[in-house]
């Protein structure tokens, strides 16, 4: 995804598609703040992303684990799954500041819930099912917050 960038998906493989892109443009360090609602292809996005690094990595939601790793060559993936947390300092349990400011990328669903916790360099990503089971998916500057 690149800066103000609008994606059109008809399909989890466009969604995926979307995601393996967005993989190409990282680097340890970044975070992506994936937004959108139940359904969105926020998860498809990330099995997208991840498989471009690390095509046999099998990507589960992390909707009950929080957040799964992926070893990829080039650098880890911390998917986290913000959904079932009922307060920001959940995130403390789970270690959350020292995979921000370690060596791999963060792939935050949900990441809207609680956008108190990121950095100012977090790239916003938001889904929006726009009917007929088509999907926006819109790409925001670091640090800003759709309808920032």
């Amino acid at each position: 995804m690149q800066q103000n960038d609008i994606y059109h998906s008809t399909s989890a493989a466009d969604t995926r598609a979307a995601g393996a892109r967005s993989a190409q443009q990282v680097r340890p360090g970044d975070v992506l703040a994936l937004c959108g609602e139940l359904g969105g292809g926020k998860t498809e996005f990330v099995r997208g992303f991840v498989a471009h690094l690390a095509p046999d990595a099998a990507v589960q939601s992390p909707g009950f684990s929080i957040v799964n790793t992926y070893a990829t060559p080039a650098f880890p993936v911390y998917h986290f799954d913000f959904y079932r947390l009922k307060s920001p300092h959940e995130t403390t349990e789970i270690g959350f500041d020292e995979y921000l400011h370690g060596d791999g990328v963060c792939c935050i669903e949900w990441a809207d819930l609680f956008s108190e916790l990121l950095p100012s360099h977090a790239w916003w990503i938001y889904f929006k099912d726009t009917g007929d089971n088509r999907r926006e998916i819109a790409g925001f500057a670091r640090g800003r917050q759709p309808g920032g």
